[in-house]
């Protein structure tokens, strides 16, 4: 069994006992996933318009990691122009722990 779930304007694919990398959100302990596009249990799919509001995915938040760091180099020739920019993505690790009925 699997479900489509969105969150932070993207969608993931998850299992009971996966672990995902979402963006960053303010929640501690559970969180709950009500955006469900999609649930597959065996041999035909439950698909939303454009959610299946009978469905929940829950989860627990197993910590915070950060992605690697993006470097970013602007150069102008013959002008003594020169910028670097960094950029590093916080992101939320989510343990899946239930796909249920509400």
């Amino acid at each position: 069994m699997y479900a489509l779930i969105e969150s932070g304007c993207k969608q993931y694919r998850v299992e009971e006992g996966d672990e995902i990398s979402i963006e960053r959100i303010p929640q501690e302990g559970s969180v709950q996933f009500d955006r469900v596009l999609l649930i597959q249990d065996g041999e035909t799919p439950l698909v939303g318009a454009p959610y299946l509001s009978q469905w929940i995915v829950r989860g627990e938040i197993v910590g915070e990691i950060k992605a690697p760091k993006v470097i970013c180099y602007k150069y102008k020739k013959r002008k003594r122009s020169r910028r670097t920019v960094g950029h590093r993505q916080k992101y939320c690790r989510v343990k899946i722990t239930q796909i249920a009925k509400a």
